[in-house]
């Protein structure tokens, strides 16, 4: 349900054209201009507004194809202004049907259109665009990241209603991530901004992000106060869309207070506005919380013939994303009503389009459906594995490192602000110093060639200089992206970073099998697609459990415990992170081949010992492990079987009193250049 309610409220503040209101007789009268004869730059314009106004009506498949007109018109002419127009409304509905990768694709062009154009204001449109796009696919930190750079353009720009917009978006981040200060003073500062400009349409938005702030709170009561508040503003202002919008989120705060009843009657005013304004989108979520208010109410069939109405209605309009969320929803309802053959149905066609279009959020919650109906059904290995694949997503948005990353990036963005207000305060000094030297030469009208040149040496090294921080900075974001914090930290400090020796190091390497033949029935780029599904995977295990990641090698990752903090991760732990794996590749094969499509298998090898850790290299360098350990983990993973996580005596003797594995002794193993080592296989219990 968050998906639904955190889309809604985006539908309002987060799309870069802004909320329009569905005027049907604006549409037609488009449709007329367009039909009659028009100069390039005059159809293009048309095509715009026609584009925006059918977008949100909720008329996406004939939105596109006038975008795409557009495009062609703007590429013929040779505008470049035209062109990243045309994917900004690309994007956006890419966005809106949930196919996050076209979404991308659309808005990094239109974001390097703008760049190369000096055009500011788009430019940051474009970057909040990107960041709507990360937060769908639950990158928060990097949604963040180019909210904050948005904020910076927009400050600098004096765009002050698209700065309400940010601050809004940063807030509603803040809230995912269960900052709820940080959140509401976002908000409040979106709030107080947009009231200072007489921003009513916005006003109205930042009411309804205080009541889903509320909502979050549990304070139910305010949440519903603030989000009356945002539909007595629309009422005022005629928005049509806006109060639909008021009126699905009224429903969805009645529903979660228990006042059902109520709840459909602010549903049943939401599809009705909705339908007479052709908002589809909306209309969507109206469904979907109708079908709630039946639930609470004990009406389960008219509950899910609300959720197939809104089913139906997003796959009308491609519209994956809501589609797989009230599938969910209807699964829920289906368990419960013990109904669990058609649960799974539901189930068998959510993942996939959850998969498709990235979203870790709804990927946890059908995996924790699964896990019911495998306990339910008694399939206790099902629902161990499906709660693991529950757990992997849901931390995957919400780890410890995702919030530390957001920490980070605001305390990076209140420390950049600081610095440049300091050296604005610096370059305004000089600026006042070279006036009174520049005077003071004139007057004795002597040394002036020296005072010039003095003057034009100071600039020369103070772009230098500039230049330098930049490159600094730069290097700075790499070298955290490249090396774990403490030998960053360590080589800061002193310029380099000494090689550390550890006692007890357990290094894990996985290797796909058949690789070769699976690379040969797929494209190159639906194999580096899937080796990046499945390595995306692998890093959020390993970062849940405090492991490091050394480095891939084609198809093979390798990772290690208990460095470059001894007691950041035990043995233990990098043992289910192996059984982490294997399962999720199990589940990933499983999927693959209901489809027809190839899929990868995998074995594992774990070993224990001494290693020498520390940066190769000058150019590209990077952190990394030498010694015999990394060769005998090496010998583990090609001496074992697919599906199987293989260890070493070494290992075995240090996890084999660890509650929930078995293991099982595979005796002495021909290891390549190793002789014959013992090996266990571990599995759970």
């Amino acid at each position: 349900m968050r998906t639904l309610v955190t889309g809604i409220l985006c539908g309002a503040l987060l799309f870069c054209n802004g909320v329009q209101a569905q005027n049907k007789a604006l549409i037609d009268s488009l449709r007329g201009v367009l039909a009659g004869p028009l100069p390039d730059t005059t159809r293009i314009v048309v095509l715009y507004d026609l584009s925006w106004e059918l977008a949100d009506a909720g008329s996406y498949v004939e939105a596109k194809v006038l975008a795409d007109s557009m495009m062609v018109l703007a590429t013929r002419t040779g505008s470049e202004n035209a062109k990243a127009n045309a994917d900004n409304i690309l994007g956006e509905i890419a966005l809106r049907l949930g196919d996050y990768a076209e979404a991308r694709r659309y808005f990094a062009e239109c974001l390097q259109l703008n760049r190369k154009s000096g055009n500011e204001r788009n430019t940051a449109g474009a970057l909040n665009n990107m960041a709507n796009v990360k937060r769908k696919e639950g990158d928060l930190a990097g949604a963040l990241r180019d909210y904050l750079a948005a904020v910076d353009i927009n400050q600098r720009s004096g765009n002050e209603d698209w700065l309400g917009k940010n601050y809004d978006n940063i807030g509603t981040i803040y809230l995912q991530l269960g900052d709820h200060p940080e959140a509401l003073s976002y908000m409040l500062k979106a709030l107080a901004l947009r009231e200072r400009i007489g921003d009513k349409s916005g006003i109205a938005v930042s009411y309804s992000n205080l009541g889903l702030f509320y909502q979050q709170q549990s304070d139910l009561k305010e949440a519903l106060r603030h989000t009356q508040a945002a539909l007595k503003t629309r009422q005022e202002l005629d928005d049509q869309n806006g109060m639909a919008i008021s009126y699905v989120n009224i429903a969805d705060i009645l529903n979660r207070s228990g006042q059902h009843a109520e709840a459909l009657q602010q549903a049943e005013e939401a599809i009705r506005v909705s339908e007479e304004i052709g908002a589809k989108y909306t209309l969507i979520a109206a469904y979907a919380y109708a079908g709630q208010a039946y639930e609470g109410l004990g009406r389960s069939a008219e509950a899910l013939s609300a959720y197939g109405s809104g089913r139906l209605l997003a796959e009308s309009i491609d519209d994956r994303s809501d589609q797989a969320e009230i599938s969910l929803m209807a699964v829920a309802l289906l368990t419960k009503t013990k109904r669990y053959a058609e649960a799974r149905r539901h189930l068998d066609t959510a993942i996939p389009i959850a998969r498709t279009v990235g979203s870790r959020e709804m990927l946890a919650n059908a995996y924790r459906e699964l896990e019911r109906l495998d306990s339910i059904n008694g399939d206790w290995n099902g629902a161990y594995r499906n709660h693991r694949m529950h757990v992997l997503y849901r931390d995957s948005i919400y780890n410890a490192s995702n919030t530390e990353e957001t920490t980070r990036l605001k305390l990076q963005y209140e420390f950049d602000k600081a610095e440049a207000a300091a050296k604005a305060e610096q370059d305004k000094r000089d600026a006042l110093s070279a006036e009174e030297l520049q005077r003071k030469e004139m007057q004795r009208n002597a040394l002036v060639g020296f005072a010039v040149f003095g003057i034009v040496f100071a600039v020369v090294d103070m772009r230098r200089r500039r230049r330098i921080k930049k490159e600094h900075a730069r290097s700075e974001a790499l070298l955290l992206n490249i090396l774990p914090a403490e030998v960053a930290e360590e080589l800061k400090a002193k310029g380099h970073a000494d090689a550390k020796h550890f006692d007890q190091v357990t290094i894990l390497f996985t290797d796909f099998k058949g690789f070769t033949e699976a690379s040969e029935k797929l494209s190159p780029q639906e194999l580096v697609e899937e080796l990046n599904t499945c390595f995306k995977a692998f890093d959020g295990i390993i970062t849940a459990r405090g492991i490091e990641k050394i480095k891939t090698i084609g198809d093979a990752y390798m990772c290690a415990g208990g460095l470059p903090v001894p007691s950041s991760s035990t043995p233990a732990g990098v043992v289910q992170a192996a059984l982490e794996m294997q399962a999720f590749m199990i589940s990933r094969k499983k999927e693959r081949d209901a489809s027809g499509e190839p899929a990868f298998e995998m074995r594992v090898g774990i070993h224990t010992g001494p290693v020498v850790a520390g940066i190769v290299g000058v150019k590209k360098f990077a952190y990394d492990i030498w010694g015999d350990t990394v060769n005998t983990a090496s010998r583990m993973e090609s001496s074992g079987e697919v599906g199987q996580v293989n260890i070493s005596e070494s290992t075995y003797a240090l996890v084999k009193d660890e509650p929930g594995l078995t293991f099982a002794p595979r005796g002495k193993v021909q290891a390549k250049g190793k002789g014959e080592m013992e090996m266990y296989f571990v599995e759970l219990l």
